[in-house]
C-alpha cells in the first residue's frame, strides 16, 4: 500500500511536470518557431502539445477529486483551476460540478457527459455542455491579447486553440464515448462504464490511462492517472 504522502508527491511532481512541459512547449511554439522553415518540428509540436493539453485536463480531473494533493482541498482547486485555464480558460467550479453529476448518474439521462446517436451528434453536444459564453469571451480576449502582443506572428496562436481543440476530440473518443457508449457489450455494474482493452503505452498515449482503466476510475476515483494499472494488478 502506497503511503499518502508519498502518493501525493509523486502526483505534485507529475503535475508540475505536465504544466510545465506544456507552458515550455506552448511558448517555444508561440513565441520562437519558424513553423514555416521547420515544418516538422513544427508538426512534432502540434502532436506534444496536443496531448499535454490531454494531460492538462487529465490533472485537473485528478484534482476534481482530490487525487493530486489529498487531504487539502484547496492546493486541488488551486492546481486544477491552473490547468483548465491553461488547456482552454474552463472554470473550475462549474466543471467539478458537472463531473461529480457524471459519476453519480453515469450513462442516464441526469449524466451531463452522456449523449445519444452517433459520436459526431454526442460529440457535438459534449462541447455545447462545456463549452458557455465565460469559456467564448476568456479563449475569445486572450487571441486578441496574443495578437496584439505578437504582432506579425499572431497565426501562431493556433499552437494553442488547435491542440486544445484536437485534445477535446481526444478526451471524449477515449475518455468518454468509447467506455461509456451503449449497445456495444454489457456494463459491468451500475457506473455503466467499461475499460478500453489496450496495452499500458496505448492507454497512456491515448488518455493517461481513463480509457484503459476507465471503469477502475469509476471504482476507485481517488486514485491518481498514474495509479490506475495497479487497481487492476492488485485486484482492487
Amino acid at each position: 500500500m502506497r503511503r499518502p504522502l508519498a502518493t501525493s508527491l509523486v502526483s505534485l511532481t507529475l503535475a508540475a511536470g505536465v504544466i510545465g512541459a506544456w507552458l515550455a512547449l506552448h511558448i517555444f511554439a508561440v513565441w520562437h518557431l519558424d513553423a514555416m522553415a521547420h515544418p516538422l518540428l513544427a508538426g512534432l509540436c502540434l502532436i506534444g502539445l496536443t496531448w499535454l493539453s490531454v494531460g492538462l485536463f487529465i490533472v485537473a480531473h485528478d484534482a476534481m477529486h482530490g487525487a493530486v494533493a489529498p487531504g487539502r482541498p484547496s492546493l486541488n482547486a488551486a492546481v486544477g483551476g491552473l490547468a483548465l485555464m491553461l488547456y482552454a480558460g474552463f472554470s473550475w467550479r462549474k466543471l467539478i460540478v458537472k463531473h461529480m453529476a457524471h459519476h453519480r448518474h453515469a450513462g442516464t439521462d441526469d449524466d451531463p457527459d452522456f449523449g445519444y446517436g452517433g459520436p459526431v451528434r454526442w460529440y457535438a453536444d459534449f462541447v455545447r455542455t462545456y463549452f458557455g459564453w465565460r469559456e467564448f469571451w476568456v479563449l475569445g480576449g486572450t487571441v486578441m491579447l496574443y495578437a496584439l502582443i505578437l504582432g506579425s506572428r499572431w497565426p501562431y496562436v493556433a499552437f494553442w486553440s488547435v491542440p486544445s481543440i484536437l485534445a477535446s476530440m481526444q478526451l471524449f473518443v477515449f475518455g468518454t464515448w468509447l467506455p461509456h457508449r451503449p449497445g456495444h457489450g454489457d456494463f459491468p455494474d451500475r457506473h455503466n462504464a467499461r475499460s478500453t482493452i489496450v496495452s499500458d503505452p496505448v492507454s497512456l498515449l491515448t488518455c493517461f490511462h481513463f480509457g484503459g482503466y476507465h471503469h477502475e476510475h469509476h471504482l476507485h476515483p481517488a486514485v491518481p492517472w498514474w495509479r490506475l494499472p495497479s487497481t487492476r494488478r492488485d485486484g482492487a
